[in-house]
């Protein structure tokens, strides 16, 4: 699937997946994908663990009860953030950073034929962002953003219906 294809096609799976493995090498090439998404002034502050281990899945799942897709998941991408930037100076680049290579993970695991979902309001949870981060062996600077489970889904879905070009885009200024 190119691209465009993939961009069209992505939607955001909450269903429950089979119990079709993804492959290691999948998840290597979808994780790749990520890495290799711009960073404000190439400062590569996203960086992954990638879960597919099933008794820390099991264990996900009880920390993030009643998500389906985290229940059944065959492999859980996990985007971290490095907060520390040693040039200081800086403005902080984190949520862009992680935004830009989360978006490349999602395109390239539909590319390949997998359901996504970007997950951050699990954090809410009381405590979870902290047994998230302990259950990963995550040090101090590493912080948890986004979980990303995929797999193949059990009941296909199609991405939502986007408003038209012309509400949303415009050409030189902006008219209404």
């Amino acid at each position: 699937m190119d691209v465009l294809q993939a961009i069209a096609s992505r939607y955001s799976y909450r269903g429950a997946f089979t119990d079709a493995p993804v492959p290691r090498e999948d998840l290597e090439r979808i994780v790749q994908a990520g890495l290799q998404a711009p960073s404000a002034s190439n400062t590569q502050t996203t960086s992954y663990v990638i879960v597919n281990d099933p008794a820390k899945l099991a264990r996900l799942a009880e920390i993030i009860p009643n998500s389906e897709p985290i229940r059944t998941a065959k492999a859980v991408i996990v985007a971290c953030v490095d907060w520390h930037d040693p040039q200081s100076e800086r403005p902080d680049f984190g949520p862009v950073n992680y935004g830009a290579s989360v978006e490349n993970v999602l395109l390239a695991a539909t590319g390949l034929g997998y359901a996504t979902l970007w997950m951050e309001g699990w954090k809410r949870g009381e405590g979870a962002v902290e047994a998230v981060t302990k259950l990963l062996g995550l040090p101090h600077e590493l912080q948890v953003q986004v979980l990303i489970p995929l797999g193949v889904a059990a009941q296909p879905g199609q991405p939502r219906e986007k408003r038209p070009f012309g509400e949303r885009a415009w050409w030189n200024e902006y008219s209404a």
